[in-house]
Order: structure tokens, then C-alpha cells, then sequence
């Protein structure tokens, strides 16, 4: 597992990393598949969400930051099987209505539909392929294998399945657990949706699970390695930025 951190005792040494990069088995840096996607291209919408908000724009993509993070927490807390709660002992509200609603749209697509979940929160990091990340979920649904990653935005980017396609080499290349991916998936728990699923669509109030199939994403593979290797290209000599400290002090 790749640690923000790593512990030198015979240096006496702390060393935080850098969260855009992550150390393989063999010591190499390299960097994580959201980094990489930085370089791919933003599309219309983005440019005139820009303008929509002005300098609003940091502060509220900081804040989707910190939503996302919050209800990934949740939702792996909840598949530990932690019972989670809403208030504090003291009886205060411990989240935000929204990353509450988010969270209790996944529990109502585990309670609908009740995956099975074979791997959860699972990092890796390939010197073959030159890039790491973590995998939200692998799952077993309607006799599928699916490899899931959880969303909280308020649309969904093309960029999300050219994360799930290197994530699925990832998972090719790294895993030694000999299950085969059927499909990637993307649950987004910020969808319009506003019925239960039909037809066979997998769907609630306000969530809904979009699958591609292997196959089907061949392409954004392709689109993954061009911007891949355009980030190669204008970031050849970056390294991390790195923050040692000395584990203990005496005066």
C-alpha cells in the first residue's frame, strides 16, 4: 500500500511525499494517473463554467475536493463495516447535508443491488507502466466483475473513463488475484436521476452505475497513453516535492 510517508529509523528521518507521485516496489517515483490526466484537455463546458463562477473558481473546486474525499471516507468506513453516524456524541451535525445525501445514496445502491465487494480502497504502483493510482472498488454485480470508482461531481468527464482504462491496466498488470475485469464502471452518486432503474438500468434517487465493457474501452486506453506521453513530454524533469523531517529531537 502507498503511504504519504516514509519512515527511515536508522536516519532517524520522516519523509511526507508528494500526493501527485507514488513509490514502486523498486523505489521509483512515478506519477499518479490523476496527475497525468491534468494534461488532457479541458472541454466547452469547463470553459464556460469558468466564466460562470469567475474567481470563485478555487474555492469551489477545493471545496468538491474535500466533498469527495469526505464521502469516499464514509463509504469505505460503511463497507468496513463501521456503523457511521450522522451526529456526533455530543449531538452535533458531523458532515454536510450533501456529503450525507451522497453517502446515503451509495448505502442505498449496496442495500438495491448488494455488490459483492472483492477489493476496496486498492493502491498500485507500476515501474512497467509508469504510473500509479488507487482503485475505489472491484466489485461482483449481476455476475459481473467490475471495477468501480466512485464519483461526486456534478457532471461526468469524458477523463473519468481514461482513468478507469489505465486503472484497468493497473489492475491488469499488478494484481495477483487472478480475477478477470468484465467491466469499468463509474458510480456517481451527484446523478439527475430521479427514479429507480428500469430496463435493467442500475439507478436511485440521485445515483446511478454507468458500465463500459472491457472492450469498450480500448479507445480511451489510447487517449490515456497520448496524454501520458504529452505529460512525459512537458514534465520530464519533475520530481517530487518531498518534506523530510527527524523523527525525534532532545535537547
Amino acid at each position: 500500500m502507498n503511504k504519504p510517508f516514509i519512515v527511515d529509523l536508522h536516519k532517524n528521518r520522516i519523509e511526507f511525499t508528494d500526493n501527485r507521485f507514488y513509490i514502486t516496489e523498486d523505489g521509483t517515483y512515478v506519477p499518479s494517473v490523476t496527475t497525468i490526466l491534468e494534461c488532457y484537455p479541458k472541454d466547452a463546458h469547463f470553459f464556460q463554467w469558468l466564466k460562470d463562477v469567475g474567481d470563485k473558481a478555487d474555492h469551489i473546486r477545493d471545496e468538491a475536493g474535500k466533498r469527495g474525499s469526505v464521502v469516499h471516507n464514509l463509504t469505505e468506513r460503511y463497507d468496513a463495516g463501521e456503523e457511521v453516524t450522522f451526529l456526533s456524541p455530543n449531538g452535533f451535525p458531523e458532515f454536510k447535508m450533501l456529503e450525507w445525501a451522497m453517502f446515503e445514496r451509495y448505502v442505498d445502491f449496496t442495500n438495491s443491488h448488494q455488490p459483492e465487494i472483492l477489493m476496496m480502497e486498492k493502491h498500485y504502483a507500476s515501474s512497467i507502466l509508469g504510473f500509479a493510482g488507487t482503485l475505489d472498488r472491484v466489485i461482483k454485480l449481476n455476475g459481473k466483475t467490475i471495477l468501480m470508482d466512485i464519483k461526486t461531481s456534478n457532471n461526468l468527464h469524458n477523463s473519468y473513463w481514461l482513468q478507469l482504462a489505465a486503472y484497468h491496466q493497473l489492475f491488469d498488470h499488478e494484481d495477483e488475484s487472478n480475477e478477470w475485469i468484465d467491466e469499468v464502471g463509474i458510480l456517481w452518486l451527484n446523478a439527475k436521476t430521479r427514479t429507480t432503474g428500469k430496463g435493467g438500468a442500475i439507478q436511485g434517487v440521485g445515483w446511478q452505475l454507468i458500465t463500459k465493457s472491457v472492450s469498450e474501452i480500448s479507445g480511451d486506453w489510447d487517449a490515456f497513453m497520448h496524454t501520458e506521453a504529452l505529460w512525459n513530454t512537458l514534465n520530464a524533469d519533475t520530481k517530487p516535492r518531498n518534506i523530510s523531517y527527524q523523527l525525534k529531537h532532545k535537547r
